[in-house]
């Protein structure tokens, strides 16, 4: 009897998380009244290079051409999530994008959650309350390489310069925190915000994917300096980080930088869509930190204290002239910043949009920090933007201090622009 009493709870169990898996598909229209019934209060983002005033509802909009959580205000948390997808077939695979559009759709507009029957599980975490505040929170969601094989029927459909991300000289990869079929990236002004909303995705894909790695990392809020101009705030090495980035307010510049463009050599599925790269990369801090301050800013290329360059100024807002250093008296030949973007005119086609956060997992079996950078950029060529950068860093000095170990390359799927869209519909029905 206490068998088949067990047996019967547990198909109520399955059934009702079936019911919840469901639900995820219902549409966005459905959302208004939920959301309508919430009050957040007023508040700023926190941004990596400006504070912006927000709405009242604290809400970024998730819909648009573009998805957010690229070219919208950085806030201080930020994780990276890889999934392998287990769909059978390319229906379940379109039920899985709409069950993300419908749950993104929530999580990041917010509002009350319904009442549940308490002999059934919760239908959400709990950890953020019975109301869900947006919390300025962005999720986006991206492809990798692996999803064009033969599951889906999609290879022909795949970007042009999407690929595996191989090994950099400089590299130790961990098979374990490499690649995957998807990455959703969650920002937000607090943790729980991201940590909720991956949860709240994962209770709503069980039988569609599977979760492979995650890394998780935060950003000081802005400050001022003197001549009350933002300043970018400092990695794990304790330099500025992002001093050099384009301007994500420029529309024009980023749709030469970041976003694919109709007319291009990419899929036509992929215009307004971007390519991501993820790099987890551990810092040698204690290393680092027995390191002389010249020889620090000398393999930089910038001033610690201010971070501006070292052939003069007063802040990172400076721009250095490498052309009356050619011979790098000031600013090393081989100094990071100047391997990284040259500033001429051949170059500019390689820059890069930056997103990135610090991340600190604890110690290594050595007893050492293991911390270091969650980096993400983002750009419309892959081979022009980030390949060619880190090619050009291969062999630098700052590699004794730093150790890349995971992360991959993505597509960013064009963003959903009406309550009927879905993210990645123009791949599926294109």
């Amino acid at each position: 009897m206490t068998v088949m009493k067990n047996e019967l709870i547990s198909r109520q169990r399955r059934k009702a998380l079936g019911m919840m898996g469901l639900s995820g598909a219902v549409s966005i229209a459905g959302l208004s009244k939920s959301v309508a019934s919430v009050s957040v209060p007023d508040s700023r983002v926190r941004d990596g290079q400006q504070q912006v005033k927000a709405q009242s509802s604290g809400c970024v909009p998730y819909m648009g051409l573009h998805q957010a959580g690229i070219v919208t205000p950085r806030p201080s948390n930020g994780m990276v999530v890889s999934f392998t997808v287990v769909a059978p077939n390319k229906q379940e695979l379109g039920r899985l994008f709409r069950i993300l559009t419908n749950r993104i759709a929530f999580l990041t507009t917010g509002g009350v959650l319904p009442e549940w029957d308490p002999k059934l599980p919760p239908p959400d975490s709990g950890i953020l309350g019975p109301a869900v505040s947006p919390d300025h929170l962005t999720i986006t969601v991206s492809v990798g390489a692996s999803l064009f094989d033969e599951r889906f029927g999609l290879s022909a459909k795949k970007p042009l310069h999407l690929q595996r991300m191989w090994a950099f000289p400089n590299d130790a990869l961990n098979a374990e925190l490499c690649h995957g079929d998807i990455s959703i990236q969650f920002c937000a002004n607090n943790q729980d915000t991201n940590i909720h909303a991956l949860r709240d995705i994962i209770k709503h894909t069980p039988d569609l994917m599977v979760l492979l790695w995650k890394q998780e990392g935060n950003v000081a809020p802005t400050t001022y300096n003197a001549a009350h101009r933002p300043e970018n705030a400092r990695n794990f090495l304790g330099f500025r980080d992002g001093s050099a980035n384009p301007d994500a307010a420029d529309e024009e510049l980023m749709n030469k930088l970041v976003w694919v463009q109709a007319g291009s050599d990419e899929p036509a599925w992929a215009t307004h869509g971007s390519y991501q790269v993820i790099r987890i990369i551990r810092n040698f801090v204690e290393r680092w930190d027995r390191t002389p301050l010249q020889e620090q800013e000398h393999i930089i290329g910038r001033k610690k204290a201010n971070g501006a360059p070292l052939d003069g100024g007063e802040s990172e807002h400076d721009v250095p002239d490498y052309q009356r250093d050619q011979k790098g008296f000031r600013t090393p030949l081989d100094a990071h910043i100047r391997l990284a973007n040259p500033r001429t005119a051949a170059t500019q086609e390689n820059l890069i949009l930056r997103r990135p956060f610090n991340y600190s997992n604890g110690t290594s079996k050595a007893g050492q920090l293991e911390m270091g950078l969650l980096f993400i950029c983002y750009q419309a060529n892959l081979a022009k933007g980030f390949i060619e950068v880190q090619n050009r860093l291969n062999g630098e000095p700052l590699e004794e201090y730093i150790k890349p170990i995971g992360g991959g390359y993505f597509f960013t799927l064009p963003g959903v622009v009406d309550k009927s869209d879905w993210f990645g519909r123009t791949l599926l029905e294109g």
